[in-house]
Formats: structure tokens, sequence, C-alpha cells
């Protein structure tokens, strides 16, 4: 190639770290020395030998690199790179290379990476830190716990044994005993249509004298609790929990692909929040609940020190928060009697997206299936009193804003909120729009769940062809900017006190939870949890896969590095907070946290133009 060929080449390798430590004779040898390879998605993967020797350059697409055993190890778009771990430990690759989006690649060989780690101490280091990172990161994966980070298909049966819709109780249970399994999965047409377990023909065949010729049909358990191949083991102890059973069928595309069995967690291990889970079910009052949530900075640290993904530790003290709620309302009505009507207690805010950390206080409310009566009404006050106060006794303080079920103004009938969520919609006023940044990230905790799915789908029914609302709540979630000022410096503030820090809650996740909001309201998507509402944002081709991503990584990494900062403070002594200290990271880290920042600005960028054109 000629130079004007090689310019463009140069001009992007001087753009990225470390490359721009390089002087531009060793900046013009590289661009010589590069091969430029295409790799278009339908290829899928990567093709590298097991002895390759080369360090990749992303120049454009979308790739993920993923272990011998399929987990995630990293994302890739322009300017990052792989390869680099063979070339400095000098093993086989054992990692593989898959194509999420057409891209081109530089390819620079063994030996001019070499010849520039020797000469230049700062792209050495560059390529040492992350190479110890990646290491670093793959053996606390594999140190974490099980039951908190691994999936359900490590550890479920792959061959479930399944049964035709027009077979017999007879049939069924010959095949169960047969194959010693406690239950068979029901199909219909290659559909789960149901599951009969060792229960089923206690209670429904034997207790009720039928005889073998019965139908599984009449004594099956029909649209069975189903999880997919990659639910956490955790979630899956939750559910079997939350809704007393002991089979799981797992399923992909409505065809079941296994089955888990209690039996089947049991034998894995104990697992720390799931103890504390199953303590908080046993207590008997509120001291014994204020006794055990003094555990809970303990388990964040524990779930820290293990370096879970941010996106599990959320979800994690989520579930222990939402069990400590549930037990404080079985208490109360232990106090109260049984309450006088349907109700579901609305978990609102971090709460509701799945996504607590530490210092985290109350949002909640309350729907009633009818307005109440005075008597009624007394009731419901006493209740949420009781259940408002055990939270904060069990530090969950009260509400600044007075957003909490005890307040008469968030206890509200099914109409009364469908009232309320028509109002902040059709006219969006200032306060309309707050208020749509914690109430439309609800979540129903405890109560009845079709009363809950009738509020939800009016209320993303009365979103849908909205342009107005969804201009302004796109203007409010872009009121605030990610802190880089000119020349992609930080813009550091006062956390109440003379010491500046970035603020990651308010300028960098609270800032995507706002995109992911607006998007999926304007698209009818049920998921409330962020990273869930971007999945499911993809699959229905709203956002687009590279984007999805990029905003993905960005919200993991600044959740992630807003735990572990919080994680230090507690070390250290210090009342935990959302500020974030430059100097107290590597340039590294300080690096990625540009780029996480730029990819939230830019998905800004992406909202104002597809909900603010005509505005």
């Amino acid at each position: 190639m000629d130079a004007s060929e090689l310019q463009p080449i140069t001009d992007f390798l001087v753009t990225l770290v470390p490359f721009n430590q390089l002087s531009p004779e060793q900046l013009a040898y590289a661009a010589r020395q590069l091969e430029i390879v295409y790799f278009p998605a339908v290829s899928r993967i990567v093709p590298m030998s097991d002895d390759d020797r080369r360090l990749y350059i992303v120049r454009s697409g979308a790739f993920e690199i993923r272990d011998a055993d399929g987990e995630l190890v990293d994302r890739l778009g322009a300017g990052d790179f792989f390869g680099y771990p063979s070339l400095l430990s000098g093993e086989q690759i054992s990692n593989s290379v898959r194509v999420l989006e057409d891209g081109l690649v530089y390819q620079l060989p063994e030996g001019c990476f070499n010849e520039f780690c020797s000469h230049n101490r700062e792209f050495s280091r560059f390529f040492n830190r992350a190479y110890a990172r990646r290491m670093r990161n793959e053996a606390r994966f594999k140190a974490r716990n099980m039951l908190t980070t691994s999936r359900l298909n490590s550890l479920m049966s792959g061959d479930p044994v399944c049964v035709d819709m027009g077979d017999t109780v007879g049939s069924a249970a010959r095949l169960m005993s047969h194959h010693r399994v406690s239950s068979v999965l029901v199909l219909d047409q290659g559909q789960l249509a149901g599951i009969l377990t060792d229960r089923d023909l206690r209670n429904r065949v034997l207790a009720k004298d039928r005889d073998a010729f019965t139908a599984i049909a009449d004594v099956m358990t029909a649209s069975p609790l189903t999880v997919e191949p990659e639910t956490l083991v955790f979630e899956a102890m939750v559910l079997m929990g939350e809704h007393n059973v002991h089979h799981l069928p797992v399923t992909r595309d409505g065809r079941p692909v296994g089955m888990v069995t209690s039996t089947d967690l049991l034998r894995s291990q104990s697992s720390q929040p799931l103890l504390m889970m199953g303590e908080i079910d046993r207590q008997q009052d509120v001291e014994g609940l204020v006794n055990l949530s003094k555990r809970i900075p303990l388990l964040l640290q524990n779930l820290i020190s293990a370096d879970a993904r941010a996106e599990e530790i959320g979800r994690i003290l989520t579930s222990v928060t939402d069990t400590l709620t549930r037990r404080l309302i079985v208490l109360a009505q232990s106090q109260l009697g049984d309450a006088p009507m349907a109700f579901c207690w609305l978990a609102f805010g971090s709460q509701g997206r799945q996504d607590q950390v530490a210092c985290s206080d109350q949002d909640n409310g309350l729907l009633l299936a009818r307005e109440p009566s005075a008597g009624e009404a007394a009731y419901f006050e006493a209740l949420t009193t009781l259940v408002c106060d055990g939270l904060n006794a069990c530090g969950y303080i009260y509400c600044p804003g007075g957003i909490m079920a005890m307040n008469p103004v968030w206890r509200k009938s099914l109409k009364g909120w469908q009232r309320c969520f028509a109002g902040w919609i059709d006219s969006p006023e200032p306060k309309a729009l707050m208020h749509a940044s914690i109430f439309f990230d609800m979540r129903s905790v405890y109560g009845d769940e079709p009363l809950f799915d009738q509020l939800q789908t009016s209320v993303l029914n009365l979103c849908h062809n909205k342009d107005i609302f969804l201009a302004l709540l796109t203007g409010n979630a872009l009121d605030t900017r990610p802190p880089l000022g000119f020349f992609r410096q930080f813009v550091l503030e006062r956390d109440g006190t003379e010491v500046k820090g970035i603020d990651l809650k308010h300028k960098g996740s609270a800032i995507i939870n706002d995109i992911a909001r607006v998007y999926a309201l304007s698209a009818g998507v049920r998921e409330i949890n962020t990273p869930k509402r971007i999945r499911q944002l993809v699959e229905m081709g709203v956002i687009n896969r590279k984007d999805a991503l990029n905003l993905a990584d960005a919200q993991e990494f600044i959740a992630h590095m807003r735990l572990a900062n919080q994680g230090r403070q507690v070390e250290q002594g210090l009342k935990p907070n959302n500020y974030l200290k430059p100097g107290e990271v590597s340039s590294l880290v300080r690096y990625q946290l540009k780029e996480a920042f730029k990819v939230v600005d830019d998905a800004q960028s992406g909202l104002r133009l597809r909900f603010m054109r005509a505005f």
C-alpha cells in the first residue's frame, strides 16, 4: 500500500490507547505490517488456530469472546483488542471469538507486537495490565459461589422424561418408575402443556380414587412455571420457594430442554443469600428481621469480593429486600387479620428494577382491587404503616419524598392508579415527569398478580402513540449529561463535603435507566429490569444490536465501579455513597470509564433523534 492508503490506518491507530504512545515512525511501521481481514456475521466464528500469535485490532463491527465452557468473557467493538493473552503467555488459545456484526479487523504480527513491547514501556504495560485483569476476572469467576453465578444448564438434567397429552396416568406412572424420576412433562404437539409429579399422583389420583386409565390432562398441572437454561441457579431457587414447587421445567421457545428439581439444587451447594432469605421467612417478629438485616452489608461485601456482576448483585440484594417486605406483610396480617380485599404491594424505582445497592431508601405503594370503605381503608393504613416502619427499622429508610404505601396518596384502587397514570401521560407536567422515573419502574412484590397485570397492561396501553409524553420524557432523560467536559476530561462534583468525585449513579446508571425506560414504554415492553429491557428491545428490533450491547456493557461497567467503590468505602469505615474519586483508580480504569460515559452520551443523542425530531 502507498502512503495515501496507509494514512487512514495510521489516523485510526493514533486514536487508540496504547498505540497513541508510539512514535510517528513506529505507527507508520505498524500500518505497513498490518493485514486487513473482513469477517461477515454469517461466518459466526473468527477462525483461529491453537498456536495463533497475532494481535487483533477491531476496526469495525462487534465481537464476543467466550471461554471453553461457552461463558461470556468480553464484548468488543471498534478500537478493542483480542489475541494478546496468547501473545503474552505463549499458551495455546482456549477462547473463541464470535462475530456478532460484520466487521473489519487489523492483524498485527507477533514480531511487530513484541518489538513495540520491548521498546515502549507504556505499550507493554497496557497489554500486561489487560492480560492480568482478564486472568483475575476468570479466576474470580471460577471461584464464585455456584448458586449466585452459575446457570441452570450447568446442573439440569438435559433429557427430560416426556409423555403425550393423550396418554393415561398409568402409563405415566410406569414411565416415572422405569426412569426413577419424580415427574414427567406433558407435551401437546411438541410444546410443553403441563407437568405430572408424584404429588399430583397422590393428591389428584390416589386420594380421589381415580383409576390408572384417567387421562393425564385431567390431573396434570397445566401451564407450569418454567425457566430458560440461562437462568441463574439462585433465581431458580427463589422462584421455587416463592411458588412452592419442587420441579422446574427448563424450556426454549416453549419446548422442554431439561428439568431441575429441588433435590438437584440442594445437591449443588448452599448459598449465603438463600440461607439469609430462609432465616427471614422463619422470623416471628420485627426485632428478628432487624437483626438479620444487619448482615446485608456483609452480604454485599462478599458479593463484591467475589467479583459478581453488578446485574447479579442487584438482583440478589433486591431478592433479600423482597423477602423482608413479604415477611413484614405476613407478620402485619397475623396481627391485623386477613385483608378485606385483594391487594398488591408495589415496589418502585431501584427495587422495582431489581438493581438495589447500598443506601437504598423506600419507594413503594399499594394497589387495591377496588375503592375501600372507611373500615377497609383503616385496615390498609395500619398494614402499610407496620410494613414501612419495619422496613425503616431494617435499614431501608423512609422515602424523603414520601413515596411509600403508608402515605394515603400512594394507596389507590386499580381505577385510582389508572387515573393517576393517565393524568401523568396525558398532561405531563414537570412533576409528572419526575414521577415517571420512579413510578413507571414498578413491580409486584406481594399479592394478587392478575391485579398487577391489569395495571401494567393499562399503563403500557396508555403510553402507546403518546408522542408528546415520550418527547417530554426524553427531554427529562437528556437534562443530565455524563460527566465529561472538554477534551473528554471528567467533570467532578462535591459529594456534600470538600471532596470532589464522579457521580456514578446520577451521571451514569440513572441516565441509562432513563434511556431504557423511554424505549420500553414506547414499545410496550413489560420488563422493568434495565438489562432485560435492553435485551428485549434488541429482540423486538427497536434498538440495533451493536448500540444495545454497548449500552448494556456501559451499564454493567459503571454499576460495577459504583459497587466496587462502595465496597472500598465500607472497608475504610466510611458511609457508602455514589462518588468515585478518579485518583483512587488506575489510568486504565479511568480510560474505560470515559469510554463508558461516551457510550451513554451517544445513546442520549440517539434517543433525541428518535423521539424529539418533531419537537
